[in-house]
């Protein structure tokens, strides 16, 4: 690591990502670290030049406050706290600062240099995974997103043709969308990529399963299983190729941050894990990615597509997974995405799907009463994906999208629309 770096502690703030990203912003890199780091674990951070306290009001766990190990104060690090009254350090404020105080302390006090920008990260993670990886090989589930695509291209530049890539059809993709992985990655990039159809595998470990946490666990578990199959057909795959960002570390918790959710890259991993990981990614939230993703050359129509969820249509398909509430799902986001482009918000928005919840309504089709399942449509605007707005869509095109989905999805009646912002809604469903 070339960059120097401000270490954020977590007291138990709920706005460690909010600084982290006001320092980045300033061109110098932060990370964030549970409180409880040791000095030896910190030592092994490259160029740190202070440390940020940031206590909050999940500062109380089992009954007590936490604080750093003492031995961190003897160190001789700038050290800034935030909302912990009983740090042991010069500069202590009792609120998140201003702009003008954290830039203090960073170039003022730390001495940092703003020196961290997308080519430098890309230049030390291809130096990371080099040495991570020897003359391995490294499998990597390619699914098409953009956090698989900018890996396979992070992955492309440091390694080469010791990188295999990995499309698995699971059943849980949007519609055409393993069709466009193949089209693009074996036919326009002549990337090494093995396809294997999953269909049935996954939609029969997942019957029955209406266990959010459970089906991704499920759903993480077994890519992995398929993973080691393939590479047992390979020769020299050693490491696994994830791409893992910030906001799903985040989100699956830490000792003072309560978890939103797992994610099947962080928590659904099996605890005999065949590989060592590759995860050039994991400290870059979403905007970041996509232009880590623009350095690297990627096509604009890749780097800003839709994001996706590695469960894929599993957790927007609620409660246990049916073939035929699957196909509604992927129909109707098949339309909605149809329709937002026409009218230009495929540029606009952030992030928009369907989903389809476990239950049936009473509605009235061909003049007779039938008893089918609802479609609510998600349409969000975000930065980190750590919060995000609601977007207000004209009138007009939801009632043209809602036609079209009462018309053209089979066992649905209703379609609603999704108001909620998060927090305290996620993005997901589930």
């Amino acid at each position: 690591m070339k960059q120097d770096m401000i270490v954020i502690l977590d007291l138990g703030s709920t706005e460690n990502t909010v600084i982290a990203r006001q320092i980045r912003e300033m061109g110098v890199y932060s990370e964030i670290h549970p409180h409880d780091i040791t000095p030896d674990e910190l030592g092994k951070l490259q160029n740190v030049k202070g440390i940020i306290l940031n206590g909050g009001e999940n500062r109380i766990v089992d009954g007590a406050a936490v604080d750093i190990a003492p031995s961190l104060y003897e160190l001789d690090y700038p050290m800034l706290a935030i909302d912990h009254p009983t740090a042991r350090c010069e500069e202590k404020l009792d609120r998140l600062p201003g702009e003008d105080v954290l830039r203090g302390f960073v170039f003022a006090t730390c001495k940092a240099e703003a020196n961290w920008n997308m080519k430098n990260f890309i230049d030390d993670q291809v130096e990371l995974i080099r040495q991570q990886v020897g003359d391995k090989k490294v499998l990597l589930a390619l699914s098409g997103g953009v956090d698989s695509s900018v890996v396979a291209a992070m992955l492309i530049k440091a390694i080469g043709k010791q990188l295999v890539c990995v499309h698995v059809n699971h059943g849980l993709m949007r519609k055409d969308e393993s069709e466009s992985v193949i089209r693009v990655f074996r036919d326009q990039l002549h990337a090494e990529l093995i396809y294997v159809d999953a269909v049935d595998r996954f939609l029969g470990k997942l019957e029955g399963v209406a266990d959010p946490e459970q089906k991704r666990k499920i759903i993480g578990g077994e890519f992995i299983r398929v993973f080691e199959e393939e590479a047992r057909k390979l020769e020299g795959i050693d490491f696994l190729g994830q791409g893992t960002i910030y906001p799903d570390i985040i989100e699956s918790g830490t000792k003072t941050a309560k978890m939103v959710k797992s994610h099947h890259n962080v928590g659904g991993l099996p605890e005999d894990l065949k590989f060592a990981l590759v995860e050039p990614l994991k400290q870059l939230f979403k905007d970041e990615v996509r232009a880590c993703g623009v350095e690297l050359g990627l096509p604009a129509n890749m780097v800003y597509r839709q994001p996706f969820p590695g469960p894929g249509l599993g957790v927007r398909c609620l409660g246990a997974i049916t073939r035929e509430r699957l196909e509604a799902v992927r129909e109707s986001d098949a339309i909605l995405r149809e329709e937002f482009e026409k009218a230009g918000l495929d540029k606009k928005v952030w992030q928009y799907f369907t989903v389809v919840p476990d239950f049936k309504s009473v509605g009235v089709k061909d003049n007779a009463r039938c008893f089918d399942y609802m479609v609510i449509i998600r349409a969000i605007n975000t930065i980190d994906a750590m919060s995000a707005t609601i977007e207000r869509v004209d009138w007009d095109v939801l009632q043209k999208i809602t036609d079209r989905i009462l018309a053209e999805v089979e066992h649905v009646n209703r379609v609603c629309y999704d108001m909620s912002p998060k927090p305290p809604a996620t993005i997901e469903f589930e």
